[in-house]
């Protein structure tokens, strides 16, 4: 992992819920100041799609953990072109089927799941200065990030969002996309391992009343002050 001058570590940590507009905040982050960008949500959703595709019980922990380490599992950390491999494959689009979104959330409390997907996660982030999001960044996967964001939104805001971004493929109502939301809160909030929280040093942003740009313009002001060196957008 990078670190600056005074020992900061180069990152900036992205975490919260569903809808609240992490992966556009990221990617935007990412993006203006020439860094990579990692969506380990993603990594998740690319591990349930292979097991559902192995026909293998999600909800049964044991079946799980006994399959975690059989895919070969990458993603690009390109912003402009993000994407997730399984085996050599991009499954990008496959991993928003609806019935990945049922089940990742059981998948992700597997603890096989979590370790294996830390550790890659990790291995990642060795590539360089780093924006990454996810549900446990600023917690787990880098509690020493120089900047950590907790980004929340209105459940309104959220389900419209959601609803926007599958109508096209799913024909999902934003009524069906709050309750998925609900169920999903519930169980990433709940889990004994890694749940999401905030870290007690992550600054919460609250995207509802603000445009993308302006998230984006907050976070880069933050790395302007706590790592500066790096903040060359």
């Amino acid at each position: 992992m990078v670190h600056d001058a005074t020992g900061a570590l180069v990152a900036v940590a992205v975490d919260g819920p569903s809808g609240s507009g992490k992966s556009s905040t990221a990617r935007g982050v990412a993006s203006r100041l020439g860094w990579n960008y990692v969506d380990t949500g993603a990594m998740y959703r690319a591990l349930t799609w292979w097991l559902i595709s192995e026909n293998v019980d999600v909800s049964d922990a044991d079946a799980v953990a006994a399959r975690v380490n059989e895919p070969t599992l990458d993603i690009s950390v390109d912003p402009a072109t993000p994407g997730v491999f399984v085996n050599g494959h991009e499954v990008s689009a496959k991993i928003r089927d609806p019935h990945v979104t049922e089940s990742v959330s059981a998948v992700s409390a597997v603890p096989a799941v979590r370790e294996r997907l830390v550790a890659i996660q990790r291995e990642i982030m060795e590539r360089g200065a780093v924006v990454v999001e996810g549900r446990d960044i600023g917690t787990v996967v880098a509690p020493d990030a120089a900047v950590k964001v907790f980004l929340i939104a209105t459940k309104e805001a959220r389900a419209q969002r959601r609803a926007a971004e599958w109508a096209h493929d799913h024909g999902i109502t934003v009524e069906n996309t709050a309750a998925m939301l609900d169920q999903r809160d519930h169980l990433d909030s709940t889990r004994e391992l890694s749940p999401l929280t905030q870290a007690d040093d992550a600054v919460m942003i609250d995207s509802t009343a603000f445009t993308l740009d302006e998230v984006i313009n907050q976070v880069i002001a933050m790395v302007r002050e706590r790592i500066p060196s790096f903040a060359t957008s």
